[in-house]
């Protein structure tokens, strides 16, 4: 049951997160892209001119909803993780990987509580745990041990896993392939919550004994 609790607290949240983002931009008096504006644009305080490396007028709004769904989407997401365990397996690579994802996860409430208007550093900082050690996380997911239910997923981790790696240090890079880096940073920080519902699509269609723990004696297959 708690597998299942945990399914919904990551479908919850990544949900949410996407309906307010177009729910705040939607209130924005000036044009938002989604390639040329960041996300956390969305929950900047004040209206002004704002990034040296790439000028632009942002004013929301809604900020403080955007705000607040950053810090839910942390909470659920690292909730989800926590509820989850039995999925990830047994092992080393799974507690790193568990460790890291909520490392993001948590990190996505420290940007929700500081907006990158109020303490740069601080969000920035945020921002790089997000998508620097929590997408790490994810493709560490891509190396679980196969007798778990993610394991039996490894090619879906993976491949989200170097997607989020690459695009992260792309965005970080202020490399532009063509989709803005404001495109970039949500292909880097959006992998992960598809990651999340196609897991919690598993965990709705697997039997109990899908995420059950391997009986002792039972060779486990690395």
């Amino acid at each position: 049951m708690s597998t299942r609790i945990g399914a919904v607290a990551w479908v919850v949240g990544t949900v949410q997160f996407f309906v307010v983002q177009l729910v705040v931009e939607a209130a924005w008096r000036t044009p938002y892209s989604w390639g040329s504006n960041n996300i956390s644009d969305l929950g900047n305080v004040h209206c002004q001119v704002w990034d040296t490396s790439r000028p632009r007028y942002v004013c929301s709004p809604l900020h403080s909803m955007m705000n607040m769904s950053f810090a839910v989407h942390g909470a659920l997401l690292l909730a989800g993780i926590v509820l989850t365990g039995v999925c990830w397996g047994r092992g080393g690579v799974a507690r790193a990987a568990r460790i890291l994802c909520g490392t993001g996860g948590a990190a996505f409430v420290v940007v929700g509580l500081v907006p990158a208007d109020v303490d740069e550093n601080l969000h920035v900082l945020a921002a790089l745990f997000i998508m620097g050690v929590g997408n790490v996380g994810l493709l560490c997911a891509g190396f679980v041990r196969r007798d778990s239910l993610f394991g039996r997923l490894r090619p879906v981790s993976l491949l989200a896993g170097a997607v989020a790696v690459i695009s992260a240090g792309l965005f970080f890079a202020q490399q532009d392939p063509g989709i803005g880096l404001g495109g970039m940073e949500r292909v880097a920080v959006f992998t992960l919550d598809a990651w999340t519902l196609v897991m919690a699509v598993a965990i709705r269609r697997s039997r109990g004994d899908a995420t059950a723990p391997p009986a002792r004696g039972t060779v486990a297959q690395a």
